[in-house]
């Protein structure tokens, strides 16, 4: 089996104007990985080879016509099987909707298709996108989990099946995944793409992307918004088509409660990595010389558990009809979720999430002195064993505060990947992904520009 290998999009556009290549051509390598390594990762639930491949052929003959729908006309593509499709099952990673069709397309899968966007089949995720891990297993490392819960977007992503796929996070969903199995992982501001269609009803989840490159991961989400906006109420995602590389001015290092469990190699590897932005020009604020810093540091420190307070409240409805319908349908997990949101009432929600809404407006106040923050997208590499999606403690943060973050692939420990976190601000997502191409550019060795 090959090393697993990203397989970029947007430049393979260039040669689909020229003639030199076809969006067929470019799906059956995709197809040639996926034969390589589905047997052994089970990144999928449901395959649609034949629609794709039509759908392929379609796009070739727009290309060759100088006509193609969008940036991504022709991109193969998975949809994490928590999101609606009109020719494939939807099944939430539960026995309980097992071969269930709603027959119709989630907001995003419609919006995708009409830009052209190749839809080859459903991912794994985990039960209802929560904790209960599916079969997926890591490309890197086929005893070690691949995270969770688009598990299986991120290991296609991550094998070089795809080169991208949608994933939802509502704790670490795509950036602990992105980060195990070495792909981008772009979880956008809260609201900035429409969920419609999408099984994921909480207050902190977001629809994102997991994608080979920065680029890719930004046209995806770009052609969707394009087409359907955000959610209901929300800007929908903002700014230039395409972002261009900008250094950042200033960084804040964000340490939370996952720097204590953080090992040491990965660590390590933070301040290296610290130190190329250093002698870059670029501004690293710590919490020692940063009151703000240091006061937003102790208000994120319980942010999980906070997270899973709320999470637990706001899946009481469907979860009780599940249980009545079949309990036994349902993880031990989903039960105990279902007790813990009948045992609170309405007023401790309404603190929580009021306590939520001062952490973000401190939070935002930081955007006066930085352009974000930097940190490690989780502990350290995959963990070995399938029955945990691993820690996601330095995901956390970003959920809660309802603001875009990145997992960038540029970090190794034990030869293994780990993702290096950008943190932005709400509704900036343009910027963050500005700032993430110019680093990338910088610590990979690619030119950058300002």
């Amino acid at each position: 089996m090959t090393t697993p290998t990203a397989q970029p999009f947007h430049s393979a556009t260039r040669a689909f104007a020229d003639g030199t290549d076809t969006p067929r051509d470019f799906l059956e390598r995709c197809l040639l990985r996926l034969d390589e390594y589905e047997p052994n990762i089970v990144a999928f639930v449901h395959l649609n080879r034949e629609g794709a491949r039509a759908a392929a052929d379609r796009s070739s003959e727009r290309w060759r016509a100088g006509r193609p729908l969008s940036r991504i006309d022709g991109m193969p593509l998975g949809i994490k099987d928590i999101m609606e499709t009109a020719d494939l099952p939807t099944e939430m990673g539960s026995p309980l909707f097992k071969g269930w069709r709603s027959g119709q397309d989630a907001a995003a899968v419609a919006a995708l298709r009409e830009a052209g966007g190749i839809i080859l089949g459903k991912t794994v995720t985990t039960e209802f996108a929560a904790s209960v891990p599916g079969p997926t297993r890591n490309p890197w490392d086929h005893k070690r989990t691949p995270g969770g819960s688009s598990s299986g977007s991120a290991a296609a992503v991550g094998a070089g099946i795809l080169p991208a796929a949608l994933g939802t996070q509502v704790i670490g969903s795509i950036l602990r995944p992105a980060s195990f199995c070495g792909c981008v992982g772009f979880k956008p501001s809260v609201g900035a793409v429409n969920r419609g269609g999408s099984h994921d009803r909480l207050s902190q989840s977001s629809t994102g992307v997991l994608a080979a490159t920065i680029e890719d991961g930004w046209d995806v989400l770009w052609a969707i918004v394009a087409r359907t906006g955000g959610d209901p109420g929300w800007p929908g995602l903002a700014g230039p088509e395409r972002p261009a590389p900008q250094p950042p001015r200033a960084l804040a290092r964000l340490e939370t409660a996952g720097w204590a469990l953080a090992s040491d190699a990965a660590k390590a590897e933070l301040e290296g990595t610290i130190a190329q932005l250093r002698s870059r020009g670029v501004k690293i604020l710590e919490r020692s010389d940063e009151p703000l810093l240091a006061e937003i540091e102790p208000a994120l420190s319980d942010v999980e558990a906070q997270s899973r307070r709320i999470n637990a409240w706001e899946s009481r409805w469907p979860l009780n009809t599940y249980r009545d319908r079949n309990a036994g349908a349902l993880s031990r997990f989903m039960l105990d979720r279902l007790a813990q949101a009948e045992a609170m009432t309405p007023d401790q929600y309404r603190q929580v999430i009021a306590a939520r809404a001062r952490v973000r407006a401190l939070y935002a106040r930081l955007a006066a002195v930085c352009d974000g923050c930097i940190t490690l997208s989780a502990i350290g590499p995959a963990p070995e064993g399938l029955q945990s999606t691993g820690n996601a403690s330095f995901a956390v943060p970003s959920s809660f505060l309802g603001v875009p973050s990145l997992s960038l692939p540029l970090l190794r420990t034990e030869g293994l990947p780990l993702g290096l976190q950008l943190i932005g601000f709400e509704q900036a997502d343009a910027a963050l992904i500005g700032a993430a191409q110019w680093i990338d550019g910088a610590l990979a060795g690619r030119p950058t520009q300002a």
